[in-house]
């Protein structure tokens, strides 16, 4: 298996980019430019929570040691992310309350890869067969693919312990 079909390793790029995201907009010194790297980034975000909601965490909350409790974990940070994205759409970008929102965004999101990337990923990992883990990287490439800049995603916040419920 090629480590770039990994859904794991996809996930971490996915991460990285979040990172490099983040520090763009720090060096951005007009509206124009925040506006261009937060506009990339905050849908990036949002893509990537429901990419990990379709593909990932159903199999995390069956098969994890405490894949229920990292399940309804993600879910609850992936919310307020979304939230914060959102709370960023109403504000002038650049103004005081764009960046509240936008450094919501960045805290909880910070908080959430941590989280991911030291419990829920290495979870993954110890339970999913490597020709899982490569089903589950061309899904993650398809679901990319299917939705460009996020045609026919919701984007909208689910209930945590329904989401388990829901996929257990």
């Amino acid at each position: 298996m090629s480590t770039v079909d990994d859904i794991t390793a996809l996930i971490l790029d996915d991460h990285a980019a979040f990172r490099r995201g983040f520090a763009r907009l720090d060096d951005a010194r007009d509206e124009q430019e925040m506006l261009a790297i937060w506009d990339a980034l905050a849908l990036h975000l949002d893509i990537h929570a429901e990419a990990e909601e379709a593909i990932l965490y159903p199999h995390l909350v069956k098969h994890g040691d405490d894949g229920e409790d990292e399940t309804a974990d993600a879910i609850g940070d992936h919310n307020k992310i979304r939230d914060a994205v959102a709370e960023a759409k109403l504000h002038p970008v650049g103004s005081d309350q764009w960046w509240e929102a936008v450094g919501t965004a960045r805290r909880e999101n910070s908080e959430h890869l941590a989280e991911e990337e030291d419990e829920a990923l290495p979870d993954f990992r110890r339970h999913a067969s490597t020709e899982l883990r490569a089903e589950l990287g061309q899904r993650w490439l398809t679901f990319y693919g299917e939705h460009k800049n996020g045609r026919n995603l919701p984007f909208r916040d689910k209930d945590p312990q329904q989401y388990v419920a829901d996929h257990r």
